[in-house]
């Protein structure tokens, strides 16, 4: 008798592209403490604002060319001119706002990072220094954003944070781990739950 081999459960929304599929398996609700990590995931939803995620992610190594690997110390002497120039890049949103806003945050996030030591001692207060483990059935039952998200974005904004609304602080918290959204048919849901 041949054996059935069985695919391995995804969350619903990581199935219709590969791309999609290998950053779910990979990357998306993984721990980051990483302050360059953090820092480009925040750039990255910064950017995503308005959009879908795919349309990120199919430009993010773009990204990197274009924003010196995210680095945020160069990103934060970012001038006009070279705002300019990055309006010119196809390969990135081409968004005067989020352009701006990156240099700003860039500016911020290394404020932070100075006050607190690291960017991820700050920014992990918000789930009390541990992912949130959720149990989703469903992609219709995870929330938009939550209390968490709504302290996280009032605090980043009143600490100087552009395109920080609580809806994409919700989405960086599912990107880097701070929440566990994955679903609970999902075979990450398990792997990150342990």
């Amino acid at each position: 008798m041949k054996k059935i081999r069985c695919a391995r459960i995804r969350c619903t929304w990581a199935n219709n592209d590969v791309l999609y599929g290998a950053y779910h398996d990979s990357e998306w609700g993984v721990p980051l403490h990483d302050d360059d990590r953090l820092f480009e995931f925040l750039i990255l939803e910064g950017a995503q604002a308005g959009l879908s995620w795919i349309t990120i992610l199919r430009k993010r190594e773009n990204y990197r060319a274009a924003f010196d690997n995210f680095d945020a110390v160069c990103i934060a002497r970012y001038d006009a001119d070279k705002i300019a120039s990055l309006l010119q890049d196809a390969g990135i949103v081409r968004n005067r706002l989020k352009l701006e806003a990156a240099v700003v945050n860039a500016q911020k996030f290394l404020d932070v990072r100075a006050e607190f030591g690291s960017f991820g001692k700050f920014i992990w207060q918000f789930t009390d220094g541990k992912p949130k483990q959720n149990a989703w059935r469903s992609l219709a039952d995870v929330p938009v954003n939550t209390p968490q998200s709504d302290a996280m974005s009032k605090e980043l904004k009143r600490r100087g944070f552009k395109f920080v609304g609580t809806t994409i602080c919700y989405a960086f918290m599912q990107a880097t781990g701070m929440v566990n959204d994955h679903t609970i048919d999902c075979f990450r849901h398990k792997e990150l739950a342990g």
